[in-house]
């Protein structure tokens, strides 16, 4: 602002020595002054946009359909980074893996869990306790590879999408279970389509 109102100064002083009227001096110091603000708000806005998405959250595009009817493909969210997560947690996963693309998925278990699954019957248990699943599109009945049940290692979790028969994760060593270090952050809720943020009212 110093900058600007030392700038816009110096500009009106030299309309005074090319023989304008104060008037008009005054009148061309006021233009520059609302250019040298706009650009110095603009920067600012970049600036503040650019840190709030580096360290505090970032935007985060859903593609495909592992997710519904939670998330849909094309949906847009807000994630924050976090050190602890925990059974529900929708999180963005960069960890490598068969498909070379990054995934959201559900934490069904943390690291010192036992998860088993009833393909038959669909249930799914965490140490032995079945889990009530509202959030899910289907019974799980689609297997892949992994035999159950099983413990989740130390510093991983165990996830799934909400279409139980139309998602790939920690069920297939495609994915397998997922490192914490390789958890970009929560999705908090959602940010387009414009008005339907929530995207846990379907879980308990």
């Amino acid at each position: 602002m110093l900058l600007s109102k030392r700038r816009t100064q110096e500009k009106w002083i030299e309309y005074l020595q090319d023989g304008m009227t104060p008037e008009e001096a005054e009148k061309k110091r006021r233009k520059w002054s609302r250019i040298y603000d706009l650009f110095g708000s603009v920067v600012t806005a970049i600036v503040i946009i650019f840190i709030l998405f580096t360290f505090v959250c970032r935007p985060v595009s859903v593609v495909g359909t592992s997710m519904l009817d939670t998330l849909n493909n094309g949906d847009w969210l807000i994630t924050t980074s976090m050190r602890d997560y925990k059974y529900g947690d929708i999180v963005i996963i960069t960890q490598p893996n068969a498909f070379n693309e990054p995934l959201i998925k559900r934490i069904i278990a943390t690291e010192g869990q036992t998860v088993d699954i009833n393909f038959i019957s669909g249930q799914v248990f965490v140490n032995g306790e079945e889990l009530n699943e509202p959030y899910i599109k289907e019974l799980t009945h689609r297997s892949f590879d992994k035999t159950f049940p099983l413990t989740v290692p130390k510093g991983c979790v165990f996830v799934m999408g909400d279409n139980r028969n139309g998602s790939t994760d920690s069920r297939s060593s495609d994915v397998g279970f997922i490192d914490t270090r390789y958890i970009l952050g929560k999705a908090r809720f959602r940010l387009i389509p414009f008005g339907q943020f929530g995207i846990y009212d379907n879980f308990e």
